[in-house]
């Protein structure tokens, strides 16, 4: 959980003095590579291993100690914010549902591999992501790496400006009325960055006038499960909220 690394980072640029109620502390690539330049393993030094931290018990030791989270917010930079950066992914204790899927043949290549992509692929294939958001017309027009246009919103009681920053969205699908932006895992988690759900949401949503929906997605076993979240202000980074979610089993 690079422990190390950012402990030196703090140590070298007097992070801890700052105070993090008037502002978030900016810092850099190049700053952060200074600081960790004496470390051998790649995982001690790399930036965006660093700079990950997707999930509240993936943050460093002194990030937990002062409640800190950490944002991109343009090409090279960063700030250091504390308050709540993650969102809970609460456990869905119904029974499954099962789902009986719609297409007329077995599909033998889904089950080769393992990953979320595939996984989201095959729910998509058998039109369960279409029946959970109730919506025929979906269908498959985003995926993978791309940068964010300018955009500005707050954070806590912090107003940030973000500027080229990459996302990355594991499948997005346009329908008539609406864009839905899949962030997949095929592990459990008990909570995510927001910015895995937020950062999506507002690039999408300055390309279209059509609803955009951020949705949370794992495959647990034989088991898809969806959360669906919106942002109430979509300006504010920590007004995400639970809409709905499903835990289903497909069956032939």
């Amino acid at each position: 959980m690079h422990d190390r690394s950012w402990q030196k980072i703090f140590d070298e640029y007097n992070i801890h003095r700052h105070n993090f109620d008037d502002s978030p502390f900016r810092i850099t690539a190049e700053q952060i590579k200074r600081a960790c330049q004496d470390f051998t393993e790649t995982g001690e030094k790399e930036v965006r291993i660093l700079c990950k931290q997707d999930t509240k018990g993936s943050r460093p030791k002194v990030f937990k100690d002062f409640g800190l989270f950490i944002l991109p917010v343009k090409n090279g930079e960063y700030c250091i914010i504390k308050g709540e950066g993650y969102v809970d992914i609460p456990p869905i204790n119904e029974e499954p549902k099962e789902y009986k899927s719609k297409l007329s043949f077995n599909l033998d290549t889904a089950t080769a591999g393992d990953s979320e992509m595939q996984h989201l692929d095959y729910a998509y294939a058998t039109s369960l992501i279409r029946t959970f958001l109730n919506d025929d017309s979906l269908v498959l027009t985003i995926r993978g790496r791309k940068y964010t246009p300018n955009f500005e919103f707050n954070v806590g009681h912090h107003r940030l400006q973000v500027k080229s920053v990459q996302t990355e969205v594991d499948a997005g699908y346009e329908g008539k009325e609406q864009v839905v932006l899949i962030e997949a895992k095929n592990r459990l988690e008990n909570n995510v960055i927001i910015r895995q759900l937020y950062f999506p949401f507002r690039q999408w949503q300055q390309r279209t006038s059509k609803r955009v929906i951020p949705i949370f997605f794992e495959k647990s076993g034989n088991l898809f499960l969806f959360w669906q979240f919106e942002f109430e202000d979509p300006e504010n980074y920590n007004s995400i909220k639970l809409v709905k979610s499903g835990k289903f089993k497909i069956v032939k």
